[in-house]
């Protein structure tokens, strides 16, 4: 927590570039951006491992071109774990947390256009301003004028878009885990829900099918591909339905239990002979003369490995002391350890996409490897979600996509805390939580009861 404040800290005394819309509004307490009079719940970060479901002033309409959202809708992304251990820099105590959220417009500034108060919408998780180059060009998670930190153009070359809850790397905006949250930009960031399309289902057009989408998309998988998949949550049990769309002949997913059993349950039937499912806690892993990822991919593939290899893990999480020490020392932010399996097990001239989070450097990366067998490594990015949405929501409608077979539990904002920690520890068999606020509307049918944690 220390770390992730002073390089807060250092930002604000260098400063961030120039800006073209507020930032750093991370939360609702100053009188310029809250409310005290009225107070909502939200889940706000309070350090390493520690969040806490607090009241805090509703927000207030900051610029012109922002909205007040009732929360009706939300959810915990893999991706909040990072900040949940500490990892993301640029974290302060009392920033609420949550990117992926959908609900009803209260209230509208005077320039918006086109968001109507009363109406149901889900949020993109990154901030758009539409008309830069990059949101020209359906690039939205690059957006040039919704974040100015400096640190992370030093970091990374370039900036991403500003970001829902996620750090002030990211610009420092209040999230969604929340029953209030203000949505800056609000024309171009709100995507309104049909009447026929619950809640349950438009809400992970913020954030999970769009990134999904783009990782099978941007690293192409052809008809007759096999695929391995390196993670078996949301945006991984996603990947190998999209794969099935694009024509792919096997899908292999490299995870453990009790994630490959709930791939297993929710895979369609019709695809039954397509799936594999490899468990690498019983592999060895490294140079090894023990059955390793790597040698079961090949076996799997008749000795050649896959056409394609997806990353929906993470760089955080280190198989080997060697990365592990590493990492506590600060000698590399991420582990090489999923990338290298990644490189290694795919075919000659095969494909391999990042898209789960890298945040900084890593040591020991196979480049070899890479560049002798020509495998592609490509980077999939922040996901551009108004490049893929309206698309997405229409195969909602038509019954093509059902996004609800990602859900495992329904839960209230006031037990986040809990299911944070239970989301952390992957009990209960938790893939992807509905949170539900005191504005929800009534459960869809067929998805899951709503569990309390007392």
């Amino acid at each position: 927590m220390a770390t992730s404040q002073l390089a807060y800290g250092v930002e604000k005394l260098v400063g961030n570039g120039p800006e073209q819309i507020k930032q750093d509004i991370s939360t609702y307490n100053s009188p310029e951006t809250g409310d005290a009079s009225h107070l909502m719940k939200a889940l706000a970060w309070e350090g390493s491992k520690k969040v806490a479901v607090v009241q805090v002033p509703k927000p207030k309409i900051v610029e012109p071109t922002d909205v007040i959202l009732k929360v009706t809708g939300s959810t915990i992304c893999g991706s909040d774990l990072h900040l949940f251990h500490g990892v993301v820099m640029q974290m302060n105590k009392g920033d609420i947390l949550g990117h992926e959220f959908c609900g009803i417009v209260e209230q509208a500034g005077p320039a918006v256009k086109k968001a109507q108060v009363g109406k149901r919408y889900v949020v993109s998780f990154q901030i758009a301003c539409g008309h830069c180059f990059f949101c020209k060009n359906k690039l939205s998670s690059q957006c040039e004028v919704t974040n100015s930190n400096s640190q992370m153009k030093a970091m990374y070359g370039g900036r991403t878009a500003g970001i829902f809850g996620y750090s002030h790397l990211t610009g420092g905006f209040a999230g969604g885990q929340a029953e209030y949250v203000r949505v800056p930009l609000a024309d171009a960031n709100l995507l309104e829900i049909p009447d026929d399309v619950p809640d349950e289902k438009a809400l992970y057009l913020s954030d999970v099918l769009p990134t999904s989408y783009n990782a099978v998309k941007d690293t192409a998988v052809y008809p007759g591909d096999a695929l391995a998949i390196f993670g078996g949550g949301p945006i991984g049990q996603m990947v190998g339905v999209y794969a099935l769309w694009e024509g792919a002949s096997k899908v292999i997913y490299v995870d453990t239990e009790p994630r490959l059993s709930f791939i297993k349950n929710r895979w369609p039937a019709e695809h039954a002979d397509k799936l594999e499912l490899v468990d690498f806690k019983k592999l060895s892993f490294g140079i090894t003369n023990k059955e390793t990822v790597v040698n079961k991919l090949k076996e799997l593939t008749g000795g050649r490995g896959p056409d394609v290899a997806i990353d929906c893990a993470a760089g955080e999480y280190a198989k080997g002391w060697l990365h592990w020490l590493e990492m506590q020392v600060g000698a590399e932010t991420d582990t090489s350890e999923i990338i290298n399996e990644m490189v290694e097990g795919v075919r000659n001239y095969g494909r391999v996409g990042l898209t789960g989070v890298y945040v900084g450097y890593t040591n020991h990366f196979n480049v070899g490897s890479l560049m002798q067998r020509g495998i592609r490594l490509i980077g999939n990015g922040q996901a551009p979600v108004h490049k893929y949405w309206e698309e997405l929501l229409e195969k909602i409608r038509d019954g093509t996509l059902d996004p609800t077979v990602m859900i495992s539990h329904r839960v209230r904002l006031e037990d986040m805390d809990k299911v944070y920690h239970k989301f952390d520890a992957k009990e209960d068999s938790m893939q992807k939580v509905f949170v539900e606020t005191k504005f929800s509307l009534p459960r869809a049918q067929g998805t899951p009861e709503l569990t309390t944690y007392e």
